[in-house]
């Protein structure tokens, strides 16, 4: 079964679940994006980081409910409302041939979508996961489609293609004329129902807010037939699942099977061995097939599993330099009391064979060098806004398929079978224990700045940190330089740099823009090489994620006047408004949302709510009425955007407002002006239409409805075909002071370096004239 969708979270686990560990179907869920266009309610990664963490949440999810996981290479690009603007973005001819080649290699039965192929679909990029899904189950069976595949795939006819229909956002789109399955089974082996095992694994969408309580009982879900052949009782009716299928002999298999699951002891699993050796030989004999290798793989596992088998290859480190040999710690224990186990070579080298003592750990050292750094496939090459560039040797995979990898070989009473073991870097934390995490190959030298876009007023100058870090296990020398498009003036412009091992050099450059012009870059080179960055994201729930981002400094002429000093800043779900306050002279001091008084609040010209706090903070029922009366008593209060649901108050602001689901998408949307004179349009910066060029993504969200007439609303925007919305920023005088509740995206504005949104904030944040 292929379940075919948009997003990270948008799968359904329960029913990948059941049809995993109940049918024992070979199960996949392929998300053509990896959800580099939403929130993160976990921290401040945006973009291609959220979607690096959200690839490992999905990965977390599939550990849990047994389902496989792939992707297209198509790009999140943030809320669309139709699927035709989705298709602009994502080139949809091209991101059909990644869908009908997944078909053709992976081969589904049945194919499942989440989402109708229409506006009941809601979400853009929901609707065309389900055209595509119709479109590729279609093509895949076509040899006049695509044929460029059919090198290396042949055409693939699933049997049918049907909508998983469900009741959810107000709509309901099931009915009793539709397939009906019951996948509300406890299973008493794993010990849960596969309602409490799609809970666990939906609750790994951390960065989503997507916990999930447990389900037990009787759970029905329904299907609607798209294509195909249409299922009346069963979601695999007039498929054979058994060794049927394949069009050869498979008698002996078949009686190897019944024996091996007969005779199988819990107590002493390699008895099995024997057996399952002789399964292996006989499979091994059937033509190439898909449904070779991968039973073939299923029974290598299986010796594993019931020698009782434990092999780790462990690095000392973390980071290790591409084409720099280090050590490889390979160790090997076989638990099986009956069966011997010979370990014949590691990496081909068979000076190491061995017959592994039982529940003796055997340990060996070796020397290994990588070639390339371990940069996340998609991400080698420059992107669009739509999709990434990605090889179809690398179509679907969720992560890289060559990675820092030791393989060993092993000897089954005269079967040999070869395992890759990837190399993993093993430590002690106090709290969490033994931790496994990648083992990340990076560039000799890499980079990084104080910040990555720099705004600049006609002549001012501002100083720019670059740090070099040495990776290697030797001194590096080179020149620094760098190179830019026309208008900046880098003092210094170059620099001869020589960094120890394992070392960092710091240095300074003082960057002005005597030309005014409007937008620059500056990027690094080392001797005459573009320098890269290197990041690494942690967080408890998956996996450390190390990536190396392209580094360059962008320049963008800044006007503005800034009469604002000192905000405070009460931390929501997480963004880098601080961080960019700062990028304007603005000191940003983070407050404990535990703390906050008037006396706390008053120091400062302002206070700044990050986005989401009303949905995240415990304790906002407690400061929201501080940051009101600091209101009244004459202080200047921004709150960012909230999600209308799961809000820890009631009360959003001096006067009553509601918050929708009204968004705008199109962040080069038309931006009218209810009253040009109104204050914060006009003070302490003049607002005109040319400061809301340049946006990114949208141009905001989750906008106020139902506003009390306390409050102005001095914007007007609207996507195309839509009525116009004046929700995206309202404000109100409250007592001495200035109340602003916006749903404008500045989350994702002033970290991007736009001129014109840091001007309006700035108005935000000044105290109104009298």
């Amino acid at each position: 079964m292929l379940y075919f969708a948009a997003h990270p979270d948008d799968e359904n686990t329960k029913l990948i679940a059941w049809l995993a560990n109940e049918k024992k179907y070979k199960t996949a869920y392929l998300s053509l994006t990896r959800g580099d266009g939403g929130q993160n309610l976990l921290g401040t990664e945006q973009g291609i980081e959220l979607g690096l963490i959200r690839t490992q949440e999905l990965l977390a999810a599939r550990n849990i409910d047994r389902g496989e996981q792939y992707f297209t290479s198509a790009f999140d690009f943030g809320f669309s409302k139709t699927h035709e603007e989705t298709f602009n973005f994502w080139k949809k001819n091209e991101t059909l041939r990644e869908a009908v080649y997944l078909i053709r290699k992976l081969q589904p039965d049945v194919i499942i979508t989440r989402f109708p192929p229409d506006s009941r679909g809601g979400h853009g990029h929901h609707q065309a996961s389900a055209i595509l899904a119709h479109e590729a189950f279609l093509a895949a069976a076509e040899p006049s489609k695509f044929p460029e595949q059919l090198k290396t795939l042949k055409p693939w006819k699933a049997k049918r293609l049907v909508w998983n229909t469900a009741n959810f956002g107000g709509m309901n789109h099931t009915s009793e004329d539709q397939l009906k399955v019951n996948i509300g089974q406890y299973n008493p082996l794993l010990g849960y129902s596969y309602g409490e095992i799609a809970a666990l694994s939906r609750s790994q969408h951390k960065s989503q807010g997507f916990g999930a309580a447990s389900q037990r009982g009787e759970t029905i879900e329904y299907f609607d037939h798209v294509v195909g052949d249409k299922a009346n009782t069963d979601l695999f009716e007039g498929i054979k699942t058994d060794w049927s299928r394949l069009p050869e002999p498979t008698n002996r298999i078949q009686e190897l099977i019944k024996l091996i699951q007969q005779n199988y002891k819990a107590n002493s699993p390699d008895l099995s061995i024997p057996d399952l050796v002789k399964l292996h030989k006989h499979i091994n004999q059937l033509k190439d097939s898909f449904w070779k290798k991968e039973k073939l793989q299923e029974v290598e596992q299986l010796l594993i599993d019931c020698a009782g088998l434990h092999m780790t290859a462990t690095s000392k480190k973390a980071l290790a330099v591409m084409q720099e040999e280090m050590p490889i710690q390979v160790e090997l224990i076989s638990r099986s009391n009956n069966i011997p186990v010979i370990l014949k070579a590691i990496d081909g080298d068979s000076s190491k064979e061995v017959s592994l003592p039982v529940n003796k750990t055997q340990t060996f050292t070796i020397q290994k060098s990588f070639a390339n750094y371990t940069q996340p496939y998609w991400l080698v090459k420059p992107h669009t806004l739509g999709k990434f560039d990605v090889a179809e040797s690398d179509f679907g995979y969720p992560e890289n398929s060559e990675k820092p990898k030791v393989t060993v070989q092993l000897d089954f009473y005269g079967e040999k079978i070869n395992l890759d073991l990837p190399v993993v870097y093993r430590y002690v934390d106090p709290v969490h224990g033994e931790i496994l995490e990648p083992l990340s190959i990076s560039p000799i030298i890499t980079a990084a700045l104080s910040s990555s876009n720099l705004l600049l007023q006609a002549n001012e100058n501002k100083s720019i940190r670059i740090q070099l870090q040495n990776h290697s296990n030797s001194t590096q020398r080179g020149n620094l330089q760098f190179k830019q498009t026309d208008g900046l003036v880098l003092q210094p412009n170059q620099f001869q740099v020589e960094i120890p091992a394992g070392g960092i050099w710091e240095g300074h450059i003082q960057v002005s823009n005597p030309k005014n012009s409007p937008s620059t870059q500056v990027d690094l080179l080392w001797n005459t090489q573009p320098l890269i960055g290197y990041h690494k994201i942690s967080y408890d729930h998956i996996p450390s994620i190390t990536w190396f981002p392209p580094i360059s400094l962008q320049v963008k002429s800044l006007e503005i006047t800034n009469p604002v000093k000192r905000i405070a800043y009460i931390p929501g779900a997480g963004d880098l408004i601080p961080q960019s306050l700062e990028n304007i002279g603005i000191q940003v001091d983070v407050l404990n949302p535990d703390n906050i008084s008037m006396g706390a609040l008053k120091p400062y010209d302002a206070v700044v709510v990050g986005v989401r706090a009303y949905n995240v903070s415990n304790s906002v029922n407690r400061w929201l009425p501080q940051v009101i009366k600091y209101v009244e008593d004459g202080g200047v209060a921004v709150v960012q955007y909230n999600v209308n649901s799961r809000m820890g108050t009631s009360v959003l602001g001096p006067y009553p407002f509601q918050i929708s689901r009204t968004r705008v998408t199109e962040e080069d949307a038309e931006v009218k002006f209810t009253d040009p004179k109104d204050p914060v349009l006009n003070y302490p910066n003049k607002i005109t239409k040319e400061d809301f060029k340049g946006w990114v993504q949208e141009r905001g969200l989750y906008f106020a409805e139902q506003i009390d007439p306390q409050y102005r609303s001095p914007l007007l925007m609207n996507d195309q075909n839509e009525a116009a919305s004046n929700g995206s920023l309202i404000l109100t005088k409250h007592g001495k002071g200035k109340f602003v509740y916006t749903s404008l995206a500045f989350f994702r504005q002033l970290p991007a370096g736009v001129p014109g949104a840091y001007r309006l904030f700035v108005n935000l944040l000044t105290k109104e004239e009298k």
